[in-house]
């Protein structure tokens, strides 16, 4: 069951648009999802997944369980997921309080590489401590293309890593590991097709004709950078 709204912000639009490429490019999502599930030694019945996407999370779940809720903005991503009697997916911003509220409780509350585009993780942070009593989450912080942001002055909307950390532990007790890692490409346009093509542009401020033009002819590794900060644990009391 799908339960949609209007709602469709520059990031999710451009997720929407690159749907189906984003399944064939996401390939540090895809380690990122592998490692934050495996981390999960509990065998949660109720499952809230905030930006469910195209059931990265849901497809790694191994264990039986009574209720899956995924929510994403992105209405193609969520046209993509697995369907199935025990999933209820809401085309909805996971941001939203009063849906939140509607929810109920739930065993334990996921989230892989979404929580990075939130506005207000403190609010958001607080709300989910009401619903659960088990958070795993993974979020993109802004070490993430480290390089490029250095060679163009552009200023990345990815949250600090430690600041973030700090937050986590306000409202949960959880284990944080910080990762970071490479993906190798053969030449500078392939590393800026897999951004485009990925969805992790987001649809924020676009590089300039001039400015890509120099990273192409100048980006001087063979990689691209990703921070990734890690957490598991239960929500304080």
């Amino acid at each position: 069951m799908t339960k949609k709204s209007g709602l469709q912000t520059n990031h999710t639009m451009e997720f929407s648009r690159r749907a189906k490429s984003y399944q064939k490019h996401n390939i540090i999502q895809k380690k990122v999802v592998k490692e934050l599930i495996s981390s999960i030694p509990s065998k949660p019945k109720k499952i809230l997944d905030l930006g469910c996407g195209s059931g990265a999370v849901y497809e790694l779940i191994d264990w039986s369980f009574d209720k899956f809720v995924g929510i994403d903005k992105a209405d193609q991503m969520c046209k993509l997921h697995p369907k199935d009697p025990k999933i209820t997916l809401y085309h909805e911003d996971f941001e939203n309080q009063k849906l939140l509220q509607q929810l109920g409780t739930f065993d334990i509350v996921i989230s892989s590489s979404a929580l990075q585009w939130a506005k207000e993780l403190d609010t958001l942070f607080q709300q989910i401590s009401t619903m659960t009593q088990e958070v795993a989450f993974a979020i993109f912080c802004d070490k993430t293309f480290h390089t490029i942001y250095q060679m163009t002055d552009m200023q990345t909307f990815l949250p600090d890593s430690q600041k973030l950390s700090n937050l986590l532990k306000h409202y949960f007790d959880v284990q944080i590991d910080i990762k970071t890692y490479q993906l190798d490409f053969p030449d500078n346009i392939s590393k800026f097709r897999y951004i485009k093509q990925s969805g992790v542009s987001g649809g924020s401020k676009k590089l300039s004709v001039e400015q890509t033009r120099r990273l192409i002819k100048e980006y001087p590794h063979t990689f691209l950078e990703f921070e990734v900060l890690f957490c598991y644990g239960k929500v304080k009391h």
